[in-house]
């Protein structure tokens, strides 16, 4: 396997840089903080929870909470993960095999790519800035070929903060079925969009070949449970992934499965409380780069709490981000971390995170080595 470069890079800067400007999740929380939110009796089952082995598919009551944020799912079509990235590892691993082929969108979370060129041929299909970043169905159609096994997409999207909308959705499950193929979707931002009313529609409510990646850490802000899960109707599928995570981290750890069920039943809370504070900070970001509308080109994110802005200027983007964070400790992510094996990527954005608090401290330290700097930028 190839270097996991976003992994390679937050490894040297992620606990160092004094501003972190490029953070993929919403603001976290104290253990204190969620169990504040909890019932007694919950709080009293945390408390008293025994450290075995837990159950490999996750807790009946984890599933069972988590099965209530679908529309048509109950708790035998969830599979609780470590985290996001171990589902879309078990997942590619599972669905696909050589002599298969995938269709992926471009820019994505590099495993999204990565994973299923380490087993299968792969198309690209990009999405273009010069149009919202909004997925091309032509694209996709033109793409499929006799053997291709599973189409993957992420929306609301890493890094742009695209949205996919509901008749897109529709249409993309449509073509799927056509051609009998999986489609994963990783959701991980679902909740956090900028209208409600974009609010993503999920896979696996509406599709009998479709997989929901979501996880706890990005929209809920808690990353530290790594708790996630696949959702799907195909309950033969799930227990063939089941059977893939014995070889993986066989079970999740049993007080953070506590936690995601109390951070679950508060959902409505947390997500209310993390759409607000993406507004704020929505606000200092757009003012920003109103501001400095000569060095870059900004297009808000429509959900999740990423997006990615363009460099207009002669610098080069990777000299530009090193030296912002050697000199100022603000870090962000160079477009060379979203460098497509399929694709041309775009080498002159970088990601930018707003879902953290103190977010106008690193934009003002951003701010003073831009001025500082003015004559080379």
């Amino acid at each position: 396997m190839k270097n996991f470069e976003l992994e390679v890079y937050f490894s040297k800067w992620e606990f160092k840089a004094r501003h972190h400007l490029t953070a993929s999740d919403m603001e976290s929380m104290s253990q204190a903080d969620l169990l504040a939110m909890a019932t007694n009796d919950d709080r009293a089952a945390f408390e008293a929870g025994w450290l075995g082995y837990t159950q490999t598919w996750g807790a009946p009551e984890l599933r069972a909470e988590i099965a209530a944020t679908y529309e048509a799912l109950q708790s035998d079509n969830i599979l609780c993960f470590a985290g996001a990235e171990e589902g879309i590892y078990a997942a590619m691993r599972v669905l696909l095999e050589p002599g298969d082929h995938a269709v992926v969108t471009v820019p994505n979370y590099q495993a999204a790519e990565t994973l299923p060129l380490s087993i299968c041929d792969v198309t690209g299909v990009p999405l273009d800035a010069d149009k919202g970043w909004m997925l091309d169905l032509e694209a996709v159609r033109d793409a499929i070929r006799p053997n291709t096994k599973l189409v993957s997409i992420n929306f609301p999207n890493n890094p742009t903060g695209a949205v996919l909308p509901h008749t897109t959705t529709k249409a993309l499950v449509d073509l799927c079925r056509e051609h009998g193929v999986w489609l994963f979707s990783d959701e991980v931002y679902r909740g956090i969009e900028a209208d409600p009313s974009d609010t993503m529609l999920q896979i696996a409510d509406l599709y009998e070949r479709g997989l929901s990646l979501n996880v706890m850490s990005k929209a809920y802000g808690l990353p530290g449970l790594r708790i996630g899960w696949i959702a799907c109707q195909d309950t033969d599928l799930l227990q063939r992934l089941e059977r893939y995570k014995h070889y993986l981290s066989i079970c999740n750890s049993a007080p953070s499965e506590r936690l995601a069920v109390i951070a679950l039943k508060a959902r409505g809370q947390i997500l209310a409380k993390n759409r607000a504070l993406l507004a704020t900070n929505g606000k200092l970001v757009d003012a920003f780069f109103a501001h400095n509308e000569r060095l870059f080109e900004w297009q808000p994110p429509k959900g999740g709490c990423v997006a990615y802005p363009k460099l207009t200027s002669a610098m080069d983007c990777d000299d530009f981000c090193t030296r912002l964070v050697e000199e100022s400790g603000v870090l962000l992510l160079p477009s060379s971390i979203y460098k497509s094996d399929l694709l041309r990527a775009p080498s002159d954005r970088f990601r930018i995170g707003m879902g953290r608090r103190g977010l106008e401290r690193g934009l003002n330290a951003f701010q003073d080595w831009i001025d500082k700097n003015h004559t080379i930028i």
